[in-house]
């Protein structure tokens, strides 16, 4: 359909710049005058910073290629719309692990069972594969569970049955061949939850406890089976030995390795956000989250949420808590300063040296163990970094690893990054490149005089973000999910991060989505209770999995991909099998 009268390409282009983007695609339907300006880049950059609310000294997206197609992907290609809810659980579901491949995922519950899902059904739906359950080695539930890199084997982390101040737990290893149990691990406390170090090796945690407030975490690797030559060959060999004071520990660890950080999926630009963070603060007093609700109705009110979450913090059983520590009697606040005085003398006369900064070239090769840990309360507030040689990587050589001299009793960290607030999550982005924190952060100049007492935590949940490379924390921490527990009941809320989103769980009953370039957040993902893990499948970041106190499952797809599933399959066109006509005879 042509036009009458034509308008100015420049005057219609005005008027589309103060229409709302659903408007100017449905005028763009008008005529191909109408289509042409309503495609316009400069256009499409205008509706894009005005509808997201970004600051306008953010660059687009390295890898986009116009500025409507930018649009586009953020509306819709972001896992908002729940597809697929999966009930087999019988408790809450503490956490979800994708196998890398994509095709299975597993999860972890309450009920102390670990279950396996398929992804790969021809109809697009998930289907439960294989349970099981672990009540039978005296655990409590399982709490984490992880591939390894060729998805031949799944790592469970569990917690076992005792009293209130144990802290015990145990690792499995089972084959995904046939379901096979094939190890366990002791592993304390149980929120070291564990990792795998490569294909066949795992790392756990022990804890020993030398005074009052003053401990040793021993982190172990083991091997994830026995085999015929395990009769001649280590199957276990301790990594580090470190020390911790002032009643903390080391928990969450995670190995990241470094082969892709200089060429990474995302290259954040900081310097931009920062920026735009400081001419944005200027504008405005008080800063709200930006929030785009793509695939969810409309939230609770606010007094009624409140009434919720004083609900749950009285009966709400806590996916994971602080371990206890040891009993103390009669202890003055005196004696206590000593002792952390006299550990910190003896960890510096007996802690090994660090090691010597490595050599640029061999840069590409480290592989880093990462881990929650401590120095002034309880609770966990610092990452600790330490590398892993390439001879540490095998349970082969002295059980107790390697030499030191008698007065070398501890292994210090390669490097320390304080976030001043409890720690309640950590993720690492696909290349390994940045490692995102969930933190609820202390009072702004806060002196902590007492380790027993931690200073009250923010209920607002922080969303750091630390470049491993530089080995840096980058002030742009992500805001929008919240959290109510105190410190002593604070627990595990998991994240995951895919090339360019990344998601977490909150107390609120939501899961939440950000965009990782624009520092923007997209999506609330509603449960009925608490969400406690999040899940991107590594093959496609359009399904995300979320897993509630609610003891659902549930599945996410994008606007996009839904739509092309509810599509009809096109027929497949005639082939014409005669020769051409055209020409003369």
């Amino acid at each position: 359909m042509e036009c009458g009268p034509v308008l100015p390409d420049s005057l219609l282009l005005e008027i589309f710049l103060h229409l709302p983007h659903r408007a100017v695609l449905s005028a763009g339907l008008t005529c191909r005058q109408w289509l042409a300006v309503s495609r316009d880049e400069f256009l499409w950059r205008e509706l894009f910073y005005s509808y997201y609310r970004i600051p306008r000294c953010v660059p687009r997206h390295p890898a986009a290629v116009s500025w409507y197609r930018e649009f586009k992907r953020l509306f819709d290609c972001i896992p908002c719309v729940e597809v697929q809810t999966l009930r087999e659980h019988s408790d809450q579901v503490l956490h979800l692990a994708f196998s890398h491949r994509g095709h299975r995922f597993s999860s972890c519950s309450k009920d102390c069972t670990v279950k396996l899902w398929d992804t790969e059904r021809p109809d697009g739906s998930i289907s439960l594969v294989h349970s099981s359950s672990m009540r039978q080695f005296n655990w409590g539930y399982t709490q984490f569970s992880q591939f390894n890199a060729d998805d031949s084997l799944l790592l469970v982390s569990g917690v076992y049955l005792g009293p209130h101040h144990s802290s015990s737990g145990e690792i499995a290893v089972i084959s995904l061949e046939n379901y096979t149990l094939l190890s366990r691990v002791r592993n304390k406390p149980y929120d070291v939850f564990g990792c795998w170090l490569n294909e066949t090796h795992l790392i756990s945690g022990n804890l020993h406890w030398i005074g009052n407030m003053t401990s040793c975490s021993v982190l172990w690797l083991n091997k994830a089976f026995q085999d015929i030559e395990s009769e001649n060959v280590n199957v276990v060999k301790r990594l580090f030995k470190i020390q911790n004071i002032n009643a903390s520990t080391i928990r969450t660890v995670m190995v990241a390795h470094c082969r892709r950080h200089d060429d990474p999926d995302l290259l954040l630009d900081y310097e931009a956000q920062s920026q735009a963070r400081r001419q944005k603060g200027q504008q405005q007093r008080q800063h709200r989250p930006l929030l785009f609700d793509l695939g969810t109705s409309g939230s609770e009110d606010d007094e009624d949420e409140e009434e919720e979450e004083e609900r749950r913090r009285e009966a709400r059983p806590h996916a994971v808590s602080a371990p206890r520590l040891p009993h103390r009697a009669n202890v003055g606040a005196v004696e206590l300063q000593i002792e952390t005085h006299v550990a910190r003398v003896m960890g510096r006369a007996h802690t090994k040296a660090p090691e010597p900064a490595a050599e640029p070239a061999d840069a590409e090769d480290k592989t880093y163990l990462l881990f929650t840990t401590g120095s002034l309360t309880y609770s966990p507030h610092q990452i600790g970094i330490k590398r892993i040689k390439p001879d540490q990587m095998t349970t082969s050589g002295p059980v107790l690893g390697e030499e030191r001299s008698s007065d070398e009793f501890f292994d210090s960290l390669d490097h320390v990054i304080d976030i001043h607030g409890h720690i309640i999550g950590m993720g690492l982005s696909p290349d390994h490149r940045y490692l995102y924190v969930n933190s609820r952060a202390w009072p702004a100049g806060c002196v902590i005089s007492d380790p027993m007492s931690p200073p009250p935590i923010a209920e607002e949940i922080d969303l750091h973000v630390i470049d491993l490379k530089s080995l840096r924390e980058e002030r742009r921490s992500l805001r929008a999910h919240r959290a109510f527990t105190p410190n002593d009941e604070c627990f595990f809320i998991f994240l995951d991060v895919s090339r360019d989103f990344v998601a977490s769980g909150a107390e609120d009953k939501h899961g939440y989505i950000w965009d990782r370039h624009y520092n923007i957040c997209l999506a609330r993902l509603a449960h009925d209770d608490v969400v406690n893990s999040v899940a991107f499948s590594p093959a496609d970041q359009e399904l995300l999995l979320s897993a509630s106190d609610d003891s659902t499952v549930k599945v996410w797809r994008s606007p996009r991909m839904v739509r092309l599933a509810a599509a009809p399959a096109r027929p497949p066109r005639p082939r014409n099998l005669l020769p051409s006509c055209s020409g003369t005879t």
